[in-house]
């Protein structure tokens, strides 16, 4: 009888170390799952995709402080080169620029409508002249909010017998706006203005 109910508390016991063995075993397997999900969602929602050429591309999301200075850098370039950048075309002209507009206030309009008023743009339709230019540097100061910029670059303007070629400083100030399909930097410039444009070298067009 004695050896009975010793061999009923030893299986007692058995079993609760299996059920304890169980328990954590079980704890162990749901900490497990728990943090290998929070893994793969942070994971998740660090990945977006984007559309290229009908293509899903997959992209890594980061802080935007991170990345400031090479899209403030990049929203600037790409302003000059289309406000810069004209054929002798005018729907050509109007379309560049429109894009242009939309990453710039009205400091970049005045300057437009200025060079529209002195019949800037009609002499390149009639001289049949090309405008192109080539964006050297740009400086922007990000300890300071607006952010101040500065854009060093070069312009050809293409004429029939000639070639010339100018330098071109601009400075002005960058302000955070929402991301949009025509701006997707979200940035906008402000206070934009000439500090020098002048002839470097002229070459004649064999």
């Amino acid at each position: 009888m004695f050896k009975k109910i010793q061999n009923i508390d030893t299986s007692f016991r058995q079993f609760r170390l299996f059920c304890i063995c169980m328990l954590g075993a079980t704890t162990l397997i749901c900490v497990y799952t728990v943090f290998t999900s929070f893994r793969m969602v942070s994971s998740m929602q660090s990945r977006i995709y984007v559309l290229a050429n009908g293509k899903a591309l997959e992209a890594y999301s980061s802080d935007r402080k991170d990345n400031i200075p090479v899209e403030a850098k990049d929203h600037i370039k790409t302003f000059h080169q289309l406000f810069f950048t004209l054929d002798p075309d005018e729907q050509a002209i109007k379309t560049t620029i429109t894009k242009a507009l939309y990453l710039a206030d009205e400091s970049a309009k005045k300057v437009y409508d200025n060079l529209k008023e002195n019949k800037f743009y009609s002499g390149l339709i009639s001289g049949n002249v090309n405008q192109t230019i080539q964006v050297d540097s740009v400086q922007v100061d990000i300890n300071q909010y607006p952010f101040k910029f500065r854009c060093f670059a070069t312009q050809d303007i293409i004429r029939p017998t000639t070639i010339s070629k100018r330098s071109l400083i601009t400075e002005g100030e960058l302000r955070s706006v929402s991301r949009t399909e025509n701006n997707s930097h979200g940035f906008l410039i402000e206070r934009w203005n000439t500090i020098e444009n002048k002839d470097l070298k002229t070459i004649n067009r064999n």
